[in-house]
């Protein structure tokens, strides 16, 4: 079995991880040459040559949990499985950044931050819990993992999703015609949809200024999600409170970006969830090993949906 690896920046970390979990292995960093024998790919930013020249592959692996970082994922031969992470500790990661932000806002930290600033000894009128209404926009394993999370710690919590979930003690909506009433109510945002051409700019004024005044947005999905100058409009004329913000359509964010000196904006350098190479290595040898058995995998991505 002959596995070809192209990451970037550092294909040999992967590569040697691969070989300890797959020791029956042939693994190596991709070629021209091996890209037309290897039965599998593992893969992390491609350039757009490699995918089409994997003409024997069974399944092109991805490293993240979305695929945006593949270039043309219909440049891969059809037939071929496009498999991304299903999790690989990064629902544990997620959910840790989105607690430790809601409970932030709601028992604005922030606030108390700035009045130590000031020497300023006043406790702030607390909103009572059942009216901070937790949305999640994308009910994916990340999505659902930081809702029922949440939903734990006794906020209210709703999803929105292509397709309708099922989730214990969340309220979960689908579809555009329900989009209105989930964003209407929700003052605590948190976007975790996938990168399509369906979602891009998909948090633009229009859909922001549907939030309650004094909602709050959370963005740890992808950058190119939300329109920078109309969350800036909305922040600055006040309908939105504030922002925490992972991910960004130029990574690293330019210096010169206005969300690094923003009052009402937190930026972190894209570490909600980080790829755990050694959790990520034992997911793709584990599905391998079962592809190999004539077995069904999961993460198998639909390429019409982007996901």
């Amino acid at each position: 079995m002959k596995i070809a690896v192209y990451c970037q920046p550092d294909s040999a970390t992967w590569i040697a991880a691969l070989r300890r979990a797959l020791p029956e292995a042939q693994i190596d960093r991709w070629s021209v040459a091996l890209g037309g024998e290897a039965d599998y790919a593992v893969v992390w930013k491609p350039p757009a040559d490699v995918l089409p020249g994997l003409t024997r592959v069974k399944a092109v692996f991805n490293l993240g949990a979305g695929i945006d970082a593949i270039p043309d994922p219909y440049s891969i031969p059809r037939g071929v499985q496009l498999v991304r992470l299903d999790d690989a500790g990064m629902a544990e990661q997620m959910v840790e950044y989105v607690t430790y932000a809601a409970l932030r806002c709601y028992r604005e930290f922030g606030a108390y931050a700035g009045q130590q600033g000031d020497a300023l000894w006043r406790p702030r009128s607390r909103l009572p819990k059942h009216e901070f209404i937790v949305g999640v926009l994308g009910a994916g394993v990340l999505g659902s993992a930081v809702a029922r999370s949440l939903s734990s710690l006794k906020f209210p919590v709703r999803v929105w999703s292509r397709t309708m979930k099922q989730l214990a003690g969340v309220e979960c909506f689908t579809g555009k015609e329900a989009l209105g009433r989930f964003l209407g109510a929700t003052r605590f945002l948190v976007c975790l949809l996938p990168l399509t051409a369906e979602t891009r700019d998909f948090l633009d004024h229009a859909r922001l200024s549907l939030l309650p005044p004094g909602a709050y947005l959370v963005n740890v999905a992808r950058g190119a999600l939300v329109v920078d100058d109309d969350l800036l409009s909305l922040l600055d004329s006040g309908h939105l409170s504030g922002a925490t913000l992972d991910v960004f359509r130029d990574e690293p964010l330019p210096p010169q970006h206005p969300f690094w000196h923003h009052p009402r904006v937190v930026v972190t350098p894209h570490v909600s969830a980080v790829t755990l190479v050694k959790d990520s290595v034992e997911q793709i040898a584990a599905k391998i090993r079962r592809i190999e058995a004539g077995l069904p995998i999961t993460g198998v991505v639909d390429r019409e949906h982007g996901y």
